[in-house]
């Protein structure tokens, strides 16, 4: 058996979701499935989702105070006022910025952007950038991606004489600011779709105040969307699609030299954007300030962009090694793991602990907190990312007294302590989690849409799911689960760390790449049904394309035989979690930590997961037991045989007879004397001789008494098959012919038998109670 790394979410679909797609005759019965699973059901819901249509965006004037913003920037313009753009320093900040920017610029606006820093100033407005403002002579400041908190900073403003706007996207707070206008999906009730991302309203706002619908910014508004993780349905579906197409196209310099660095060529995906273009954006301010990101998308100079590229990129690289740094750190430090994982260390750069946090709780499958410890102000600032199955804001929001700033949602936050409490809110927060939940709770969770059959793959198939495409947040790529046998199982890559699965059925072929996961290999026993769950892709080369599942995980329900016979060299590795026993005849030279006994000293054996049979038994029962007795998951074959009993032909009766003949004839025969001559004359082996010697020995037809053979004159009549020894003898051929001469699935038919037996014992006694 094989246990499955994550836990496996099989997605369901409403009943009602299936007839009413009956109608898509041109739609595949795997992709009708994936749209009802998205609630896509009607046949308009079907056309919109699959063919975008920018028609059908919302109209920018059902967000409240747009109409009224948009005339007082206009007013600004007119009479020459300075505008500052006040953004934030993630990918989706600095988007915004762009397109309010460009969009000022166009209107011929006196403006400028701000965005504070990460380090000395923190997220968000605050009150010193807005008097500096004030100072240089700016009476509008428009927020793009933040602001929905900033109560006191929109007082600031009004006492300062600024009309504040706020465009923003995040949840909003008790209290609103008393700003001159905000713009705000969730603080618009006839605004049908609240999702959208700091950029898509910064867009709203620009296509009212330029009056029409501003396509050339599409570009910027797809970054954005895309790299904030807001859902991708509705409206953020339609930017992310023309957004990306914007992206393949671009003729923007700035766009152009990130491409470059990113080594992105052809059609720009939702990957692109979200692992390359994205990452190299944001870590512009989790290093410095995040102005050089703007000036790259502002820049319309092919050559300075280069050189800001080429600066972000090697930024982007740095980060890379903080991040690296970090994580090795704060594994090191990493003790016991019971609920929630908290590090703290002084020097830890804390625009990267987010991204710490993440890789953390991929390695862990535990929520976990990183901080950076200020001790010049007795503080710890830093990030968390928590489990599908642990709401972080709620708990910690239970704790709220223990933070001096705190915020986010239930995956993600961000927070400021004192040092003092990081124990405590360790303590607190593991006794939430242990209370709530379960050792299930704490794995990864897969979400799988089917499960496919080998021949449903192929080509054709992938393209059509592609349709779906661009996948995000709530339109995952879909994930699907292949229950075969593979033909052919190898590790690949220069260092073996890749995992490589061959899958034939009648006429079709499948190759499943399991990235990282070379190690499982030794874990597939061969013609072993296993399941393994994925993304489809295509694998092209050479202009040839074939389908493929880009594996995630993988299980095997059944028990497994792992053929090692006739090694010289046994090798056991303890392994974590997993109980082990190796049976033998003898000693062995092991690890401690693994569970041994001997055939002749079996006590009172319990059940394990891995079995190890390192010697052949005496008998073929015995083994029986042990295998009834430990229940294992996996067995190891992994013995040898010095001198077969089974390949040394048995004395035939005939050969007995001559013997005992001969014997009773003499009276007495020397052994030492005469052992020769009789194999001479017979062809016999020494081996021969003294078994059946022995035999007559145990039935008591003789007395032997150093090498001397005397005959018994009054033996009782006995059949061979009393002796011990001719009883262990054919013992003896009968183990080594079905353990040891058997073929691969002779023995793990034996095997499966053993096991069989096991189960219908399980099933009598339940069927009895």
């Amino acid at each position: 058996m094989l246990q499955n790394r994550s836990k496996w979410k099989y997605v369901e679909m409403e009943d009602k979701a299936v007839p009413s797609m009956d109608e898509f005759t041109d739609l595949s019965p795997v992709l009708r499935k994936m749209l009802g699973q998205r609630g896509i059901t009607t046949k308009e819901e079907v056309n919109r989702f699959l063919s975008p249509d920018l028609n059908n965006l919302h109209s920018a004037e059902w967000l409240d105070s747009i109409g009224k913003a948009t005339q007082r920037v206009h007013d600004a313009i007119y009479n020459k006022e300075k505008i500052l753009v006040f953004g934030d320093y993630d990918a989706d900040g600095v988007s915004s910025t762009t397109v309010m920017l460009k969009t000022l610029q166009e209107l011929g606006a006196d403006c400028d952007f701000y965005i504070p820093n990460r380090f000395t100033e923190g997220y968000g407005p605050n009150e010193d950038a807005f008097v500096k403002a004030h100072e240089e002579g700016f009476s509008v400041i428009i927020t793009v991606d933040t602001g929905i908190a900033a109560v006191y900073e929109a007082f600031v403003a009004k006492e300062l004489g600024i009309d504040l706007i706020i465009t923003d996207h995040h949840e909003i707070q008790e209290e609103l600011p008393e700003a001159f206008a905000i713009i705000h999906p969730k603080c618009s009730p006839n605004y049908p779709f609240k999702e959208l991302a700091g950029v898509g309203v910064a867009f709203k706002f620009a296509e009212s105040l330029l009056g029409y619908f501003p396509k050339h910014l599409l570009e910027f508004v797809a970054i954005g969307t895309i790299a904030d993780l807001v859902p991708l349905v509705d409206e953020n579906r339609i930017f992310a699609y023309f957004g990306l197409h914007a992206l393949t196209i671009s003729k923007n310099v700035g766009i152009q030299a990130l491409k470059n660095v990113s080594k992105i060529e052809g059609n720009v995906t939702e990957e692109d954007v979200g692992f390359s273009i994205g990452p190299r954006l944001n870590a512009v301010g989790r290093l410095q300030d995040a102005d050089l990101a703007v000036q790259l998308l502002m820049s319309d100079d092919l050559v300075e962009a280069m050189e800001i590229a080429q600066e972000i990129q090697s930024l982007n690289e740095r980060r890379q090694r903080i991040v690296n740094e970090i994580v090795k750190e704060a594994e090191e430090i990493i003790q016991d793991i019971n609920g929630v994982v908290v590090v703290a260390k002084e020097g830890w750069n804390e625009g990267v602990l987010g991204i710490v946090a993440s890789k953390l709780v991929r390695k862990y499958d535990r929520p976990a907190i990183v901080l950076t410890i200020k001790p010049e102000l007795q503080v710890a600032k830093g990030s968390a990312r928590s489990i599908p199955a642990f709401d972080l804001f709620t708990h910690c929001m239970k704790v709220r007294e223990l933070f001096t700033h705190f915020g986010g949602h239930a995956q993600a936050a961000g927070m400021t302590l004192p040092i003092e409490n990081i124990e405590l809110i360790n303590e607190r927060l593991n006794t939430f989690i242990t209370e709530e939940l379960t050792e299930e709770d704490f794995k990864q969770e897969i979400e799988i849409s089917s499960t496919l059959d080998i021949a449903e793959i192929n080509v054709d198939l992938i393209y059509e799911i592609a349709r779906l495409a661009p996948f995000g947040m709530k339109n995952p790529k879909p994930v699907f689960e292949i229950k075969d046998i593979p033909t052919d199982v190898r590790q690949i890559g220069s260092t073996k760390n890749h995992l490589k699965l061959h899958f034939n059925k009648d006429s079709s072929q499948i190759e499943s790449i399991g990235f990282g996961l070379g190690h499982l290999y030794h874990f597939i026993s061969p013609n072993t049904p296993l399941s393994v769950v994925g993304e489809l892709g295509i694998n092209e080369w050479n202009g040839n394309k074939k389908a493929q599942v880009l594996i995630q995980d993988m299980k095997i329900d059944t028990w497994q035989l792992f053929d090692q016979r006739g090694r010289r060299q046994i090798q056991i590795q303890p392994i974590s979690n997993q109980k082990i026993l190796a049976i033998s005849n003898g000693q062995l030279n092991i690890d401690p930590s693994i569970y041994h006994e001997e055939y002749q000293e079996m006590m009172n054996l319990e059940e394990v997961d891995m079995l190890y049979i390192c010697d052949l038994p005496p008998n073929l029962e015995i083994l029986k037991k042990v295998v009834k007795a430990t229940k294992p998951k996996i067995i190891y074959a992994c013995y040898s045989v010095e001198e077969s009993a089974y390949l040394t032909s048995f004395p035939k009766r005939e050969e007995f007879i001559w013997y005992y003949a001969f014997i009773k004839k003499r009276k007495i025969v020397d052994l030492k004397q005469e052992l020769k001559a009789i194999m001479n004359v017979k062809g016999w082996s020494k081996e021969r001789i003294i078994f059946m010697s022995k035999v007559f020995f145990e039935l008591d037809f003789v007395k032997i008494e150093n090498g001397i053979i005397q005959i018994n004159p009054n033996p009782e009549k006995r059949d061979l098959t009393e002796s011990t020894s001719y009883k262990d003898r054919l013992k003896r051929i009968e183990v080594e012919k079905t353990l040891y001469y058997s073929n691969y699935e002779e023995l793990r038919t034996w095997f499966t038998n053993c096991m069989e037996q096991l189960e219908t014992t399980k099933e009598e006694v339940v069927s009895g109670l």
